[in-house]
């Protein structure tokens, strides 16, 4: 692909062209907006990145997060109660895009707080702010042509989700409406959930290939390196959020939360790269 057909993509499809001509995998670590400060907030993205993230996944706390394992239901109470809300999120989405104009950010949330904001404010708002995808967990692809018209309007990418129990015709239709990259959740249940079965996940990924050429993320259940390079063997990309979220939740705003975070990450990092732990690479996301 030419130079010029590149810089034409958004964030997202140019940083997986150019994981991809590395022969690299996407690492996507997701935290709750506003958990457990805002100020920790951009502290985190940065330093995530700083340690070997290609994409920062950001979750917008809501007060029913209903696919969401204990974990992710307590950061988002956190969130709430630091009086973080949707304006909130897209004001740390803008402050971190003064720094960084590299890294894509999906936010991850709720159908309820952008119908409040109403679809176009919210999309006009979200790529003012330099968000580049969109994953609305509670969103029926049935229901989601009026938004995603108006995100591809706003040259932002809907991410959907697609689950071990959704069907070939399912999967069809998602694909169809999907943009940037489709998420598989890689077991049946909330975030958090054990028995990541790889074999079963690589199964799914050959369907999920029919329908699609967007590279697939996989998440849910990946909680340690060992993990991370397992399905960074078989998907384009590995998301990784309750192993995260609870280190936040154990450290707080102690001196050791990022520290620690830039460790796991530099672990999970190398791993998948197979470069051993504590070694990251340079990203390979351009500007």
């Amino acid at each position: 692909m030419i130079d010029k057909e590149v810089r034409a993509m958004g964030r997202l499809s140019r940083c997986f062209h150019a994981l991809r001509t590395r022969g690299r995998k996407a690492l996507v670590p997701f935290i709750t907006a506003g958990d457990p400060g805002p100020e920790q907030t951009l502290v985190l993205m940065r330093a995530l990145v700083a340690s070997g993230a290609d994409i920062l996944e950001l979750g917008v706390p809501f007060s029913d997060p209903m696919a969401d394992g204990p974990v992710i239901q307590r950061s988002s109470e956190r969130a709430l109660r630091c009086g973080v809300t949707l304006r909130t999120v897209l004001d740390l989405v803008g402050e971190f895009r003064e720094s960084d104009t590299r890294t894509p950010i999906v936010l991850m949330g709720y159908l309820n707080p952008i119908e409040v904001m109403g679809y176009e404010v919210f999309a006009r708002a979200a790529q003012r702010a330099g968000a580049d995808g969109v994953l609305t967990v509670d969103m029926p692809p049935e229901e989601a042509h009026d938004l995603v018209k108006i995100l591809g309007a706003h040259e932002i990418d809907p991410v959907f989700l697609l689950a071990p129990t959704s069907s070939e015709e399912r999967i069809a239709r998602i694909c169809g409406l999907a943009r940037g990259f489709v998420y598989y959740v890689s077991l049946k249940g909330v975030t958090g959930s054990d028995k990541l079965d790889t074999s079963a996940v690589a199964d799914k990924l050959r369907l999920i290939r029919r329908h699609t050429a967007l590279p697939i993320g996989v998440g849910f259940g990946i909680k340690d390196a060992e993990s991370a390079a397992r399905i960074a063997l078989i998907s384009d990309a590995v998301v990784v959020g309750s192993a995260l979220v609870s280190r936040i939740e154990a450290l707080g705003n102690g001196p050791n939360l990022e520290r620690d975070m830039r460790a796991f990450m530099r672990e999970l990092r190398g791993a998948m790269d197979g470069m051993g732990p504590g070694r990251v690479r340079e990203s390979l996301c351009p500007p």
